[in-house]
């Protein structure tokens, strides 16, 4: 395992993963892929994940940024292999009601858009850069997105052939417990050993790494790298090995989350966004699964008591105290370790840090920091050779993760509660945050100020545009434009992104005709069906 050449070295002989769910399965199933007998034959890494039965994990139904496409596709599988098993949806967007209280902006959605939206976007950009000189103009972003109009026909976002080469981006939902298992499940065809059982003791060695695992069934378990899917315990990067932990607190006040499931709409049909609410001391996510919906109220307990959140969340959904599923209570630390690789151990998930589930990050952030990391111990030929800049990279995720959340936060308008005046007038502002904010009230060049920005930012620059515009983020009592001045038309930009989702299939009939008994009934006779 020594030299810096990739090509030449090899990766370690053992890898051990302590802890299970979505993240410790991404994290198997993607190091498995790269270093497993089928990528390295004779030179293959024995990858263990090892998991206790006694300790349960967080997940109560999740969602996904687009990027999680990019993952099923770097391990060869295809939608119909996973989704029907997860009662998964397709999520065009994020839905944002009730965050502002200005007319005409109480309502936002965060579109998933592609290259093929650029002449909407320009449209969009046009009458905004307008609208933000004071001169009158369409400018909220509702109407330049056809990932709006998906999400608001409940439409698929997968073409059909009606709809041509338009394509669009999209993401997940999907339930947390199944996916694992699906995970899982690829994760051991590829070679992943299972083992069952608890950690009681951390053996480091002589030069400060990880030696080995003392577990309670199974004995001394040892590896040459670690990889720490303890959850928020953090048993191998923080509590071992002494890891800092940076939080967040005094920018994102929640730290509690109460969820509880309801049934799916009595018509059958299923909506493809997630609607998260805001309430009264935090917000409530609402995500359609096939089966149910996932719901949960994310709030502070500066602000609420669990029995109030409860008793908040029943009352937004309709539910009386003994109505509904069970209510699980959750607490959340949200914040980030300093070092994601230490030594020879790697932090995935939670144990490496977390950022309130508001835009659906956490496993985009998993999948980040597994695949960086093989990028950068490849590079250094197995060597810590880029640990420090891997570290810098993924802290930079985190926090350009956090910057855009915190954004929410300052510019809600409502002044119903202490905790959204709070948000609103907290001073701990990031200082990307404060300078974005900054240049857009004085009518400066946005985009100049976010392309010197990029390195510190993860979201692109429609995205900014789009929450500071829908928002409402926009100078009061506009002038009539000059007759010089070009206005598009929003209804003829809103018509044509209408037509196009008009070309896309129905969210509930996409998903059924994905079941194996579905493609079974649709194959010509004769023809072969693969099994489940």
């Amino acid at each position: 395992m020594t030299g810096h050449n990739g090509d030449q070295a090899a990766p370690p002989k053992r890898i051990v993963i302590v802890g299970g769910g979505t993240a410790g399965w991404m994290a198997a199933t993607l190091m498995a892929h790269a270093w497993g007998e089928a990528a390295k034959g004779d030179r293959a890494t024995t990858i263990t994940l090892l998991e206790s039965k006694t300790i349960g994990i967080i997940g109560v139904g999740e969602g996904s940024t687009p990027k999680m496409r990019r993952f099923f596709d770097r391990i060869g599988m295809t939608e119909a292999d996973w989704m029907p098993h997860c009662n998964a949806t397709y999520k065009c967007g994020i839905r944002f009601p009730d965050w502002c209280t200005r007319r005409g902006y109480e309502s936002y959605y965060h579109p998933f858009f592609s290259l093929k939206d650029e002449e909407t976007i320009r449209a969009f950009f046009h009458n905004l850069s307008l609208r933000n000189r004071n001169i009158e103009a369409p400018a909220h972003p509702d109407a330049y997105f056809v990932s709006h109009f998906l999400a608001d026909g409940r439409r698929a976002p997968t073409p059909s052939a009606a709809s041509g080469d338009y394509e669009t981006d999209y993401a997940y939902h999907f339930d947390a417990q199944l996916i694992g298992q699906v995970l899982k499940d690829k994760a051991m065809a590829l070679g992943v050993r299972h083992v069952e059982d608890t950690v009681g003791a951390v053996h480091r060695g002589e030069d400060g790494g990880i030696e080995a695992l003392e577990t309670e069934a199974h004995g001394r378990l040892e590896g040459d790298f670690f990889v720490d899917c303890t959850g928020f315990a953090s048993v191998l990067l923080q509590r071992s090995l002494g890891v800092p932990f940076r939080s967040y607190a005094d920018l994102l006040f929640n730290d509690r989350a109460v969820a509880v499931p309801t049934p799916p709409e009595a018509d059958g049909s299923l909506p493809s966004e997630t609607v998260s609410t805001a309430l009264s001391a935090g917000w409530v996510w609402k995500i359609p699964l096939q089966n149910r919906f996932g719901n949960g109220y994310v709030y502070s307990s500066h602000y609420l008591d669990e029995g109030e959140a409860e008793a908040e969340l029943r009352a937004h959904l309709g539910l009386g105290p003994d109505e509904g599923g069970e209510a699980r209570h959750l607490k959340m630390r949200v914040g980030r370790v300093d070092a994601p690789w230490a030594e020879n151990c790697l932090g995935v998930g939670l144990s490496q840090g977390f950022v309130e589930p508001l835009e659906a990050t956490a496993l985009m952030i998993v999948q980040d920091t597994v695949e960086n990391f093989i990028d950068a111990f490849e590079k250094g030929g197995f060597t810590p050779a880029h640990r420090d800049a891997f570290n810098a990279r993924v802290n930079g995720i985190f926090d350009g993760v956090r910057d855009y959340i915190v954004m929410h936060y300052k510019l809600n308008s409502r002044s119903d509660s202490r905790y959204w005046i709070d948000n609103r007038e907290n001073q701990q502002t990031p200082e990307t945050v404060a300078s974005i904010l900054g240049v857009w009230k004085k009518g400066g060049d946005l985009l100049a100020e976010l392309q010197r920005l990029s390195g510190s930012l993860v979201y692109s620059p429609t995205s900014w545009f789009c929450i500071l515009a829908g928002m409402g983020q926009l100078p009061r009592k506009p002038r009539k434009p000059k007759r010089n001045m070009q206005v598009i038309d929003r209804e003829k930009v809103a018509a044509h992104c209408r037509r196009l989702a008009g070309t896309f299939p129905d969210h509930r009939a996409a998903l059924e005709a994905m079941r194996p008994e579905a493609a079974a009934e649709a194959a010509p006779l004769g023809a072969a069906v693969p099994a489940e």
